[in-house]
């Protein structure tokens, strides 16, 4: 199971434990990521996501699902969350 967030990319990252006597050893920092089912407006259904705390925030912030991918590179986004932005801009192309 992959700890990446599929709508923003935002996965581990790499740190140091740093004890009061300045001993470091490596540690990872894992992104904070939840299951979320968001409904899209233009398809009319709900899709199951993996994403993190900040980028459901920012998906609320722009308006819902469709306007986030709307803005969403794609290089950014996995591969089920670019199926539904292409899904969604056929959709809103056909409409």
């Amino acid at each position: 199971m992959s700890r990446v967030c599929e709508l923003t990319g935002k996965g581990p990252m790499v740190g140091n434990n740093v004890s009061h006597a300045n001993n470091r050893t490596k540690r990872r920092f894992l992104p904070n990521l939840q299951d979320v089912t968001l409904i899209s407006d233009a398809l009319g259904r709900s899709f199951k996501l993996k994403i993190s705390s900040a980028a459901l925030r920012t998906v609320d912030h722009r308006g819902g699902l469709d306007a986030f991918l709307a803005k969403a590179k794609d290089e950014e986004l996995s591969a089920k969350a670019l199926k539904i932005k292409k899904d969604i801009a056929k959709a809103q192309a056909a409409a």
